[in-house]
């Protein structure tokens, strides 16, 4: 029987840090597998959608193992990666050292991107301190996914941008049949057979029923006064990017 990893409530966090650890290592490349590499067409569209200024500041949420980070400072933006998985920024950081080394060209001060441990509800950054913030695949794996989108709100600059990366849930019924079932059945035995976890991968089909998705996140950005508010729907819905804008301050 696989392990179970999603929890609701206070041990949730622990359960998806061990998750993370457990699986960092064969991360990317189940990512590529289980997605056929799309997963890096839709990095590449959020890096396009954040519009970035040459020294601009951005920070990415629950940044994993760096994809977003990295490719917000090829474009020239002095960029943050923020996880709480010690694991998964191992990774990161072995990254960054291989890209160092290589013909890969990151823009921006030494050290960029830089990467730190910490808790997405509770960011410690001061307020107006991003014209940036992303976060892929991450919201949903928070024990509080509004906490986070708060959080998000609160560090990005008037003006700034917000954008999301994450699982959708189809409309269309027989599409979303067919998904689910793709989530429950495939993802889960490519799992045991390239990460050694069945269950690492089956919790991705549990946390996206516990989580709103499209019309859900829309309407807790519209709460926080967010502007100009867009959703990417990407394989019908079965990812999905929000954009949204944070209003410019009122002389």
């Amino acid at each position: 029987m696989a392990e179970k990893y999603f929890e609701s409530g206070e041990n949730r966090a622990a359960r998806v840090s061990q998750l993370f650890g457990r699986i960092a290592p064969r991360y990317d490349l189940v990512n590529d597998l289980q997605s056929f590499g799309l997963h890096r067409c839709w990095k590449r569209k959020v890096i396009r959608l954040a519009q970035v200024q040459p020294g601009a500041a951005a920070l990415d949420v629950c940044c994993g193992t760096g994809d977003l980070a990295f490719g917000l400072a090829r474009r020239g933006a002095r960029v943050v990666g923020v996880d709480f998985s010690e694991a998964m920024l191992q990774v990161a950081e072995r990254r960054k050292a291989g890209h160092r080394t290589s013909s890969t060209v990151i823009s921006g001060p030494p050290g960029n991107p830089t990467f730190l441990l910490g808790d997405a509800q509770q960011l410690v950054f001061a307020e107006n301190s991003f014209e940036i913030v992303t976060v892929g695949y991450g919201l949903r794996n928070l024990p509080s996914w509004e906490a986070g989108l708060r959080e998000m709100h609160r560090v990005a600059t008037p003006g700034g941008r917000l954008l999301v990366l994450e699982f959708g849930k189809p409309a269309n019924p027989i599409w979303r049949a067919l998904y689910y079932s793709y989530l429950k059945l495939f993802v889960p035995l490519l799992g045991l057979v390239m990460g050694g976890s069945a269950g690492a991968y089956a919790y991705i089909l549990e946390s996206l029923h516990h989580y709103p998705a499209q019309q859900g996140v829309v309407a807790r950005m519209r709460e926080l006064g967010l502007h100009n508010i867009r959703v990417i729907n990407l394989l019908g819905g079965a990812m999905s990017i929000h954009y949204a804008e944070k209003p410019e301050r009122r002389a």
